[in-house]
């Protein structure tokens, strides 16, 4: 991964009448990143998207694409771009290999030379190899999205730009999407996955970037994100013990205990210090574990809440 910036946004603003959809964004994507892009429902997140791809001209700030800005530089820059937006759209009387003949024929820089083994390799890639003959009103919404992948990746593009790319497809075609992008990213094109599943993100990507009414809050490395709190949960037999020899030391805060399970809060001591110091006093410790908070607790913390529905590790909606 290098530091070059493949999207990058300043000031990036938006707005609709009276309604401010977008709100001075500052994303900066790298090159090799597998870039997680989250928000609740109205966040500004397809908005935001559409800005990038030039579908939707900015009130204010600026986009750059792989170097170059946009709009203005798109008939060259698109060239090196694929993306699948707010679902695919296809002639549903034609096959999917003469949906995506027409596609590659209708953009740029697609030879007509090498167009029939390209389209077989995209097919090949999103599982559709043996269907693609098939009329595209037989599809399933699973097989559409991964029609509408297949073409994103016909010209083999530096960057990569998905707006939930895993809608309508079972648990098995989610994965397989998942490791296609890691696939992908590894062969060195950039992604940027915009996408409501909390779980998908913190699973693959490398960089991530939060959007709560249409204002960043939080962009950073995943695993930064995700640092640890600082607080260990220990399970003991002997928890009043262990809450004894644990406040003895200096920089531990005491937090619940309920059960055999005791936190505690570590300011200045490491966890391997606190074991330590309770198996020398004589407390048998069966777990210890360092807490870190999961990619919903993060999100949920700087969005104040505004996921909650009920549906564990997702954002309500991808809309926005």
């Amino acid at each position: 991964m290098s530091d070059l910036a493949v999207i990058r946004t300043e000031g990036l603003t938006k707005r609709f009448g009276a309604v401010e959809a977008v709100r001075d964004l500052d994303l900066e994507v790298h090159e090799g990143d597998l870039f997680g892009f989250l928000g609740p429902n109205g966040s500004g997140k397809t908005t935001t998207v559409r800005m990038l791809l030039g579908l939707v001209f900015p009130t204010a700030g600026r986009v750059e694409l792989l170097g170059q800005p946009m709009p203005r530089a798109g008939r060259t820059v698109l060239r090196e771009v694929g993306s699948l937006v707010e679902g695919p759209g296809f002639y549903p009387h034609l096959s999917g290999r003469a949906n995506l003949s027409l596609i590659d024929a209708a953009g740029p820089g697609g030879h007509r030379a090498d167009r029939r083994r390209r389209v077989a390799e995209a097919l090949e890639r999103v599982g559709l190899a043996e269907v693609g003959r098939r009329p595209v009103k037989a599809y399933s919404t699973g097989m559409r999205q991964r029609l509408g992948l297949a073409a994103a990746l016909l010209r083999s593009p530096r960057l990569l730009v998905l707006d939930e790319p895993t809608n309508g497809l079972d648990p098995q075609g989610m994965r397989d999407i998942r490791d296609l992008v890691v696939e992908l990213v590894d062969g060195g094109t950039t992604v940027f996955l915009s996408s409501h599943l909390l779980a998908e993100v913190e699973q693959i990507c490398t960089r991530a970037a939060i959007v709560n009414r249409g204002r960043l809050v939080a962009q950073d490395r995943v695993e930064a994100l995700l640092a640890p709190t600082g607080r260990v949960r220990i399970t003991t037999p002997d928890p009043g013990r262990a809450s004894e020899l644990a406040s003895g030391l200096p920089g531990v805060g005491l937090g619940e205990w309920r059960g055999e399970r005791l936190t505690v809060q570590l300011d200045g001591t490491s966890p391997e210090a606190l074991n330590r110091h309770l198996v020398a006093g004589g407390v048998p410790v069966r777990e210890l574990v360092v807490e870190r908070p999961s990619l919903e607790d993060v999100f949920l913390e700087l969005t104040g809440g505004d996921s909650a529905d009920g549906r564990r590790g997702e954002v309500p909606d991808a809309a926005g």
